[in-house]
């Protein structure tokens, strides 16, 4: 361990490359996975890449020499998945130790020989071991959120074996990688140190977690610092991120995690994304000049490869880290992390930290009624309103007699981990039984606090609970009880705080900082005079603990302070508030609150305040016979404008209740609250006159929304899979009404549809929402699981009879068997359309490689929303004709620009040889009516004829026809027929009637003063020298087409300047409604300043064509007698043309600089960013070109040789080319 953290401080090490990529390079056969030994076993094997350890070692062995041979540091074997979990969908468990044995010995072979070889060369064999194919903090099935595929115990028994029989095949590591669960790597983590104890030795435990898309949270939801909270309790050699992205995209993560964590860091990123094939094809050299900014920024300490990098990538890596330097962990955190989903931090400056009481069997009579009826549901609502309403820890207690309590408290934290919003603090489990508590402790991902131990049994018992506590990495409660019984008096409660301290410091191992003691909040008050100093004694060795246990924390149980007054909650609020205020001073890190409370200290009349005081802080012997007479005279007059426990002030979270039905039923699928359901429905059902139309409408209208926030990473899977129950619940409200409705119209089902996730895909959590979305609609659903064998697709096809086959995959080898199953059915006689989704399926690749099989419908869905809409479309007699044939020319569309960009380049120099040829020998360039620079204020009610408003409506996802309202009568009748003619189109005409509105007051404004829209234009000689616009001091270099053309004509603008001399114009045109779209932002009007946002880019456009017709006709006259209509001008039927920046004739954004040189853009309010986008968005700058001959085109493919030639001309590395012209 040692000598390889040393290694990790002295330089940067490199990992190997990707198995399974370059496992697939050798087209092995079923045969060759099965071999000799398993020629007959019971199923396929194809896909068992572990499995080749035995039957195929030679393969493996040749592969780990290629890495070792490229400069690798470090191999890992090849064992991803053998571990038992997974090898059952092979039926392989009892293969498990031989295959990590076989795999472990294999590399250690390989690597012992290469070192042999090379004298002082250390090669480290890693055993590799992936998070298996199920989830521990997920359930697979969204109908039911409690259940699990897998336990953490199911998970340590798997692991257990798997670590050992690597240790004893000979590996130096043991990296956990690809991790998407932290409860999966606790269960893990657990089982490397029991093998490692049982065979009485020690191994680096490397960390490698997958991130789930731009969000950056684990694919189970948690943050990155919440990850690092929930396995620090281990000993970790160095933690990193690996697949999921390319080094480009996983750099902001990598640095972040380099900023907090305190171990050293690898990466080993995939070979760029997946492109519309499924397959890497990132180059080597292109991602070494990734890879290289890790190095040169100190990221790493490893670097190394994921899915499809191969040797050649990792050969790049040795001359990359040569002479740098590693880098050097973040230090050590302070305080006391705790985690669910996010991190929280306990430490003085985030002052008092609220732990939630409610969900606490033992103390409140609701709680327990709903866990004795199984109502888990409104259960679970009590721990989400103490969340909204500011408890950072969640206390769950289900300690009753009648109780099974070990269960009860794993069925609720489970649905705990479904509930996002719950799930993001951390939980405390309080329980008196250990049975319970180790439960509770194998059934949550984040850092958890156990409430409580303490030494009534003992120190054996106590040392050996507090050990268990810390191996499943959990933060302690510690009651001030011992022996002799409970601590009442300050005195008892140092002394057995002091005594638990030295024992779990110096014989458990315990971080102090991971300590919390609870000294025991007492009744004070209660007509016993030694119970007046109770509330005293606390704050007293609150002060002590702080002073004398160095990282101790304190806590404790806030409402056993004022129990002798039961049913008065105000007194008793106010007690408490008073309490806290002094024990907080002198140090009280947390309490278990309930954080409804309205009452605060300086809330409470002062009177009454000291006396509270008086009592707490036992300032006089006879203040609590004062307290306990004011509660009995005084208490209901005090508190009668208090509100009661049960209806305290409304919470902003639940403010969306007043909102319309149809708005609070999609906030309902978003937020995945289901506990006003049957209300909002009940009352959606007297609005709506069809059940189905309440699913079609705002219930899909949330799930589309779902959608969104997914792919924009604004929301994480455990949401998506809340929010798909949500909607299953609601469908199950509707069912009556939805068969009462089919029954009196004779209707049957929708359809039917079967599920299928393909043979060696083991993903199903997007086809279950999916086939829930189908399902709310109507539809029968048939699902057939996960790894799912192609002829079983096709036989149940054949028997079943759907009307949809939807095929599901995530990984990118399901893409291959998606076009396997298509071919089958095909063979099978099968019309069947099938649907096809999952992350690395896309509409080209559908288009490509899948469709040309199967001679009926195959179509790409991108996400579950599109699904009832597709199928009714294809299952209507009506528009299923004319739905395939837009798909098929669609499907053509896209293969011809694939081929498009398959047509070969020639050479730049050629490309330069064969240029637009015109005859420049006649041609006499038009002197513009001004040389040199001006600006224009252009009048609004002039640009405003120019918008197009086909494109406006479009913008707005509704009919491109609506435009003709423009051209409409302001008239009653005239409004009528139009409506006639578009029967859904009130929606439009009130959307056009906003739009003139908005329109009608910045004509307002402009009136008053204010220049909305400006433009600034350059009139300048021009040159052209090779592919360069010499304009006066300035230089802009241009682009030339290079893709094979049936003209043999390679176009460039330059070719469009004369070489005589010519003139040339620049222009940018602003509109600019920054402030007032601000102040509609401030002021929460979103829909307003969408509008005028839409309305601003649009009136750009129009601007743009505006400004470019009084070009043409007199600023710079080349067209004079020009008489275009705006459809013409649309269609581009003038003379001359504008190419603007970041089109496809000048695709080099940061051109805007150069232009800027000339037009001085900041005159009208434009700025720059660092890559040439402008501000305000709503801007367009580009060139004016007057030859007659000139048109638009676009430069589409160039070569390697243009790209350096570019990049000598603009002052750029080839790869800076690369990048700004996106190439």
């Amino acid at each position: 361990m040692e000598d390889f953290q040393k290694l990790l401080r002295e330089r940067i090490l490199v990992l190997d490359g990707a198995m399974g990529t370059m496992i697939q390079g050798y087209k092995l056969t079923e045969a060759d996975f099965r071999g000799e030994r398993f020629a007959s076993w019971h199923c396929d094997l194809r896909g068992n890449n572990d499995l080749l350890n035995v039957t195929r070692p030679d393969v493996i062995a040749e592969i780990c020499q290629s890495y070792i041979d490229a400069g690798a540091d470090i191999v890992s074997t090849n064992t991803f998945n053998a571990n038992a979990v997974s090898m059952a969908d092979y039926d392989m468990q009892s293969m498990v130790r031989e295959i990590n044995h076989a795999g472990a010995s294999l590399m250690r072979r390989v690597a012992d020989s290469a070192m042999q070889l090379t004298p002082g060369r250390k090669i480290w064999v890693a055993g590799s071991m992936g998070p298996t194919n199920k989830t521990a903090s997920m359930s697979p099935d969204v109908s039911n959120p409690g259940l699990r595929a897998v336990t953490y115990d199911n998970l340590f028994d798997a692991y257990l074996e798997q670590v050992t029989a690597l240790i004893e095949g000979g590996v130096d590591l043991l990296l956990f990688e690809t991790i998407f669960d932290s409860l999966n790597l606790k269960a893990a983590l657990d089982a490397a140190r029991e093998a490692m104890e049982r065979l009485g030795t020690n191994r680096p435990v490397m960390l490698s977690l997958t991130l789930s898309g731009q969000g950056g949270r684990t694919f189970s939801g948690q943050t990155l610092q919440a990850f690092l909270a929930s396995v620090e309790h281990t000993s970790i050699a160095t933690i990193g991120l690996n697949c999921s992205f390319g080094a480009s995209e996983m750099k902001r993560f990598l640095a972040e995690l380099a900023s907090i964590a305190p171990y050293p860091i690898s990466a080993h990123p995939n070979a760029g994304l997946p492109n519309a094939m499924g397959a890497y094809d990132e180059t080597p050299e292109k991602m070494a000049s990734l890879v290289s900014q890790f190095v040169d920024e100190g990221l790493v300490n490893i670097i190394g490869g994921c899915c499809g990098t191969t040797p050649a990538h990792i050969a790049k890596y040795p001359d990359i880290v040569r002479g740098k330097k590693p880098h050097q962990p973040h230090d050590p955190h302070t305080g006391l992390w705790l985690s669910g989903l996010e991190l929280l931090e306990v430490k003085p400056q985030n002052n008092f930290v609220n732990v939630g009481e409610r969900c606490n069997v033992a103390g409140s009579r609701k709680f327990l009624r709903l866990i004795k009826e199984g109502n888990h549901e409104e259960a679970l609502s009590i721990a989400r309103k103490q969340v909204e309403d500011g408890a950072q820890i969640i206390d769950i207690n289900m300690d009753d007699g009648m109780l099974d309590a070990a269960k009860e408290v794993t069925t609720f934290l489970n649905l705990i981990a479904a509930e996002p919003d719950i799930a993001r603090v951390p939980v405390m489990i309080d329980s008196s039984k250990w049975e319970v508590i180790e439960a509770g402790l194998k059934c949550v991902q984040g850092k958890s606090v156990v409430n409580s131990i303490s030494l009534k049994e003992g120190e054996e018992k106590f040392l050996m609970h507090a050990r268990r506590i810390r191996q499943l990495g959990a933060a302690v409660v510690v009651m001030a009880f011992d022996e002799t019984g409970q601590a009442d008096t300050f005195e008892r409660k140092i002394e057995v705080c002091s005594r638990a301290y030295r024992l779990l410091t110096e014989a458990a191992g315990f971080d102090p900082e991971n300590i919390i003691f609870d000294p025991n909040i007492l009744a004070i008050a209660t007509g016993i005079e030694e119970h007046n100093r109770y509330g005293l004694d606390f704050i007293r060795a609150v002060e002590w603990i702080k002073t004398n246990l160095p990282g101790a924390k304190v806590s404790g149980g806030v409402s056993n302070l004022s129990f002798s007054f039961r049913g008065n909650n105000y007194l008793r609020e106010a007690m408490h508030a008073v309490f806290l205020y002094h024990a907080i001073a002198k140090g009280m890190d947390m309490g278990i609150v309930n954080p409804s409370t309205s009452v605060t200290y300086e809330d409470i009349e002062p009177g009454l305040r000291t006396l509270l005081e008086d009592v707490v802080l036992y300032r006089r012997p006879d203040a609590a016979d004062d307290l306990i007479a004011y509660a009995q005279t005084e208490a209901e007059k005090k508190s009668t404008g208090a509100a009661p426990e049960n209806s305290s002030k409304e919470s902003v979270a639940d403010q969306w209740r007043k909102l319309p039905v149809d708005e609070r039923l999609s906030h309902a699928l978003i937020k995945g609250i289901s506990d006003h359901l049957e209300e909002d429905l009940a009352q959606a059902l007297t609005i709506y006159p069809n059940p189905v139309d309440i699913i079609d409408g705002p219930l899909m209208e949330g799930m589309n929304r779902v959608g969104q926030l997914f792919g924009e990473g604004k929301m994480f899977l455990p949401q998506v899979v809340k929010t798909a129950r949500t909607m299953k619940k609601a469908v199950t409200i509707l069912q009556p009404a939805i068969e009462e409705r089919r029954a009196e119209s004779s209707a049957g089902k929708a359809g039917k549809v079967l599920f299928a996730t393909v043979k060696g895909d083991v993903h199903d959590i997007g086809k279950n929402i999916v086939s829930i979305v189908l399902a709310c609609n109507n539809y029968e659903v048939i699902d057939l699981g996960v790894m799912v064998p192609a002829e079983v697709i096709v036989n149940t096809a054949l028997r079943e009879k759907p009307d949809l086959v939807c095929l599901s995959g995530l990984i990118t080898p399901s893409l291959e068997e998606m076009v396997h199953v298509t071919e089958e059915m095909q063979k099978a006689g099968l019309t069947i359309p099938i649907m096809v989704g999952g992350a690395t399926t896309s509409r080209i690749h559908t288009a490509l490689k899948i469709a040309p099989h199967y001679s009926h419908p195959v179509i790409h869905v991108r996400d579950a929303s599109q699904n009832p809409l597709i199928a009714a479309q294809l299952l209507n007699p009506l528009t299923r004709d004319e739905y395939i044939t837009n798909l098929n020319r669609e499907y053509a569309t896209l293969r011809d620009r694939e081929m498009a960009k398959n047509i070969p380049l020639v050479s730049l120099e050629e490309a330069r040889s064969k240029r637009v040829a015109l005859d420049f020998s006649s041609y006499n360039p038009v002197v513009p009516s001004f040389i040199g620079r001006r600006i224009f204020n252009l009048p609004l009610h002039e640009v405003v004829p120019y918008i197009n408003w086909r494109q406006f409506f479009t913008a707005w996802k509704m009919p491109a026809e609506f435009a003709s309202l423009s051209h409409l009568h302001d008239c009653p009748s005239c409004r009528k027929e139009w409506l006639t003619k578009h029967p859904h189109g009130e929606s439009g005409l009130e959307l056009y009637s906003d739009a003139l509105k908005t329109l009608a007051s910045l004509a307002e404004e402009e009136k008053k003063g204010a220049r909305l829209i400006r433009a600034i234009l350059s009139f300048t000689p021009v040159t052209a020298e090779g592919d360069d616009l010499h304009i006066a001091d300035t230089i802009i270099p241009t682009l030339r087409q290079q893709s094979k053309r049936e003209d043999d004509t390679y176009k460039s603008l330059v070719d469009y300047i004369s070489p005589a001399g010519d003139y040339i114009g620049a222009f940018a045109i602003s509109v600019d409604a920054t402030e007032r779209i601000g102040q509609l932002d401030k002021e929460g009007d979103s829909y307003k300043s969408l509008l005028l946002q839409t309305l601003t880019h649009r009136l750009a456009e129009a601007a743009s064509e505006y400004f470019h017709h009084k070009v043409r006709k007199s600023l710079w006259g080349y067209a004079p007698d020009e008489n275009l209509s705006l459809e013409e001008m649309y269609a581009a039927k003038y003379t001359g043309i504008r190419p603007a920046v970041g089109y496809p004739s000048l695709p080099d954004q940061k051109l805007n600089h150069l232009l800027d040189r000339l037009l001085q853009m900041n005159e009208i309010g434009i700025t720059l960013t660092e890559n040439g986008a402008m501000h305000p968005s709503s801007t367009i700058s580009g060139l004016y070109f007057s030859h007659p001959s000139s048109c638009y085109f676009m430069i589409g493919d160039i070569g390697e040789d243009q790209i350096a030639d570019y990049g000598k001309r603009r002052g750029l590395s080839p790869d800076e080319v690369h990048t700004i012209l996106n190439k």
